[in-house]
């Protein structure tokens, strides 16, 4: 019988990654890993993050990623660091986002381990190594095979894929996986992450109605999202507030799909002649990066959304924002915090745990004209999570500083499906396929694990290293 293992983002949201050993009917097995994660948030997920793969990374025939988020894709280069050398199934957009998303990690690794060692030096500490390099990155993405969505490809062990369009950032897929198992075939489908029907851009998740086995997140699966009309007239009103303050506003940008959604949202607003600050500010070179690659790749985005700027900017995509600046240099950036009012600043990390964030928190944060606009999930240990969660004072490189700007948090912005649509498509499958909810902090899974038995949807929650036949 072929056996599935999850490895990852069970009972947690973050490190997705699950062992799948197909049985080859000739005495053998092949070793198929789904999805190869980083754990984010605070000093226990670096350690998980650090501990290496041993034998597996040799002994694995193939990778298989829904998307490329990092805590779906972020620990590839450390598995080929440390002996894979298979090829890594994406699709295009996946593809092209990881080349993006894994040079900033390991570009930022190294910058944090320089600074560790330093204080390491002065302390007669041994020394430390990041979990990959750019030469690392450089080797994964040469393993990458693309493929578009609804193309069978074939995997080792007589195995076979398809991506499907998850609809929750560029290239995102929900994966369908067929395996042979004790001389039948089974079917696994992973969701991925499941887009948000509301969200601009993006075209709805495929629904799929044949499955044995169902991996479904559920990271928003104890409730549902605001509708976006309300959500963005909060929006609309809260940047409304700023300008009358005087003060700036301050986005923590998660650069995949969200900080292009805002623009989006900024670019309507601006057309329709309400939005009052004077300039945008992405300061996020990933971000920027990313939303040139949305500019390439608009031709896989939802055509009707694009239509609205289009007709409002008469054609000229550079008058999709006119007042948008992408400050990519560091001096670029900390010019910006001369600018005292009147500006949006659209900046990383999402999380508000590194980047340039935490810096214009020292110049904003403690001034009650500042607003601070959440607009995506903040996974627990983060800096993101303490403000969300009410704290006074946070620290951030090396200072205190207290919590004086009006916060808020605008869940209809969400790239992720919400509790009903998520139960719409899990209702979409015929014969009471087994469930598995994976991507989920504990008391949300039971909430949505709930709600699918009162749709008479019966779904397990499995636990780290929890093994199952397919």
């Amino acid at each position: 019988m072929s056996t599935l293992t999850f490895q990852g983002a069970v009972k947690e949201v973050t490190g997705s990654r699950y062992l799948i050993e197909v049985d080859d009917d000739g005495g053998g097995s092949k070793k198929l890993l789904l999805e190869c994660g980083l754990h984010q948030g605070g000093s226990d997920a670096d350690e998980t993050n650090a501990k290496p793969f041993g034998r597996l990374a040799r002994e694995l025939d193939a990778v298989v990623l829904s998307h490329g988020h990092l805590d779906h894709s972020g620990l590839l280069p450390k598995l080929v660091r440390e002996g894979f050398s298979g090829p890594i199934h994406c699709t295009r957009g996946t593809r092209d986002l990881l080349e993006i998303m894994l040079q900033d990690a390991a570009f930022i690794m190294a910058k944090d381990v320089e600074w560790e060692n330093k204080w390491r030096k002065r302390n007669d500490k041994p020394l430390v190594e990041p979990l990959y390099d750019l030469e690392d990155v450089e080797r994964t993405l040469a393993l990458c095979e693309s493929h578009p969505y609804g193309q069978p490809v074939d995997l080792p062990g007589g195995a076979r894929l398809v991506f499907r369009d998850a609809g929750h950032i560029l290239g995102s897929s929900i994966v369908e996986l067929t395996i042979p198992s004790g001389g039948q075939e089974k079917r696994l489908v992973f969701s991925g992450d499941l887009g948000n029907p509301s969200s601009v851009l993006m075209k709805d998740p495929e629904k799929l109605f044949e499955a044995d086995v169902v991996l479904m997140e559920s990271t928003y699966g104890d409730r549902d999202h605001r509708p976006l009309d309300e959500t963005l007239e909060e929006f609309a009103r809260v940047l409304e507030e700023a300008h009358e303050a005087g003060g700036n506003v301050l986005i923590p940008a998660f650069a995949v799909g969200r900080t292009q959604e805002i623009l989006y949202h900024l670019s309507v607003l601006y057309h329709e002649g309400r939005l009052r600050q004077q300039m945008v500010f992405l300061d996020s070179p990933m971000a920027i990066k990313v939303t040139e690659l949305y500019h390439r790749a608009r031709k896989a985005l939802d055509a009707e959304d694009l239509k609205v700027l289009n007709i409002a900017a008469s054609g000229d995509t550079s008058q999709y924002l006119p007042i948008l600046r992408m400050t990519r240099t560091v001096d670029e950036s900390m010019a910006i915090n001369r600018i005292h009012g009147g500006a949006i600043i659209i900046a990383g990390a999402g999380m508000c745990n590194g980047g340039r964030i935490i810096h214009h928190f020292r110049y904003n944060l403690e001034k009650p004209s500042t607003r601070l606009v959440i607009v995506g999930f903040q996974a627990a240990g983060t800096v993101g999570r303490q403000i969300v969660d009410g704290a006074e004072r946070i620290r951030v490189l090396g200072k205190d500083l207290a919590v004086k700007a009006r916060v808020h948090t605008i869940g209809g912005f969400s790239a992720h499906a919400g509790q009903t649509d998520m139960i719409g498509w899990a209702g979409a499958f015929r014969n009471a396929p087994r469930f598995y909810l994976v991507h989920g902090e504990p008391g949300t899974q039971e909430a949505f694990k709930a709600a699918l038995a009162e749709s008479g949807i019966e779904a397990e929650i499995p636990a780290y290293g929890d093994r199952i036949e397919l």
